[in-house]
């Protein structure tokens, strides 16, 4: 037996590693249960993330591309599929909790606004006399409050190891390991952290790390991938990139004059195998080097665990440079975001003034509501829309509406 094996790193699905979270060790939920004789608690949790409403709405939320632009362009929903499908990899890799992993991966995306990262800037200003808006504790909010489906508690009542991978997934919030730059926590993960607390000092399980990178490696590659589909720039470009560069040169050699589309697929097939095979190897290395005996010890290791190695976090960081330059800020895809924000900011604007615009029960009818719990409401409202449904929110209550193309 191999001393990785012995360690409990492998490609098996065999007993889990020690430093594997344990279900039968969770710290509970914030309203207690009975627990299920044939699901774990990891298992309920990920059923419930999946049968939830903001899941399903993940369908009609931008990711780069507005849905007028093509069927064949990521939305939240296949980018959390793809992102869930890669961390599950890692957690056989590490022999984790798969369920766990699962769970956070796919719920990771959930407080998302419309437009994706156009609607959340225009709500971050909004917000900022409020308590503050990101998309991270608008997760927090809709599995902990805003999901209004079960007789006996608001939000979707997840265990405490999803919540904790959900909130911390990117690393500490709070104190010296927190991430330099990183923004303080807003508002609603300090009142809720006050209320169960999430440790939010310490890192997240090995479960919640895998969620993480999976997120960086499907978003790498796939805005790889619709940037060419959508003529943003050409294969010729990417020979500059050290990752992806080299894996054209691979390709065309050894499949000279291969077809563009069966190209491009090649690539970023490749891509994604070379990023999660240095995460693997890099991971493992780095925990045998320092034998964590439970999750707790890899909470309290005072670094982030699953990572790639130097290189490839140096090639991924210039592939994110070339996204930023050739696809983010492309003078197309800044126009359709340009009016995405006016279409957010006109919206956020009139239910402000005018919270009755809002169904019932989020106007707060027949009770009155403070600056803050109101902006709150609103913004709760809004983060929860579909591109679609904002824009016929917006053709109702405007006179103009942007075609968004």
């Amino acid at each position: 037996m191999s001393e990785s094996r012995m360690n409990g790193i492998g490609m098996g699905t065999g007993e889990r590693a020690p430093w594997a979270v344990r279900a039968e060790n969770s710290r509970g939920r914030v309203h207690a249960e009975t627990s299920s004789p044939t699901r774990t608690p990891y298992q309920r949790d990920r059923d419930r993330i999946v049968h939830s409403a903001a899941f399903r709405r993940l369908k009609h939320k931008t990711q780069v591309f507005v849905a007028y632009e093509g069927d064949h362009f990521r939305t939240r929903l296949t980018h959390t599929i793809e992102v869930s499908q890669i961390a599950r990899a890692f957690a056989r890799a590490f022999r984790l909790d798969e369920d766990l992993t699962e769970a956070v991966a796919l719920v990771h995306d959930f407080g998302h606004t419309p437009f994706g990262h156009a609607g959340e800037r225009v709500l971050e200003a909004k917000m900022a006399d409020f308590g503050g808006f990101d998309h991270n504790a608008q997760s927090l909010r809709i599995v902990t409050a805003l999901e209004r489906r079960y007789a006996e508690f608001d939000g979707l009542n997840l265990s405490w190891e999803t919540l904790e991978g959900l909130v911390k997934h990117n690393g500490p919030m709070l104190g010296p390991h927190r991430q330099a730059g990183a923004p303080e926590p807003t508002r609603p993960i300090l009142d809720f952290d006050a209320v169960f607390p999430l440790d939010l000092s310490s890192f997240a399980s090995l479960e919640a790390q895998a969620a993480a990178i999976s997120d960086d490696i499907a978003y790498n590659t796939h805005d790889l991938d619709d940037g060419l589909r959508a003529g943003l720039f050409d294969i010729e470009d990417m020979r500059s990139l050290t990752l992806a560069g080299s894996i054209l040169a691979e390709v065309e050699a050894r499949y000279p004059g291969l077809e563009r589309p069966r190209l491009i697929n090649e690539i970023m097939r490749r891509h994604i195998t070379r990023m999660v095979e240095d995460v693997i190897a890099t991971t493992s290395a780095e925990l045998s080097r320092l034998t964590p005996a439970s999750a707790d010890d890899v909470r309290r290791a005072g670094q982030t665990l699953l990572h790639f190695s130097p290189e490839m976090e140096a090639a991924q960081r210039q592939t994110r440079v070339f996204l930023f330059e050739h696809v983010y800020r492309h003078e197309t895809v800044m126009r359709v975001m340009r009016q995405a924000e006016a279409v957010v900011s006109d919206l956020f604007d009139r239910y402000l003034a005018a919270p009755e615009e809002m169904p019932a029960e989020w106007c707060g009818m027949g009770t009155t509501l403070g600056p803050a719990r109101l902006a709150r409401r609103v913004a709760d409202y809004l983060a929860g829309m579909t591109d679609t449904y904002a824009l016929a929110e917006h053709r109702r209550l405007f006179d103009h509406t942007p075609d968004m193309r």
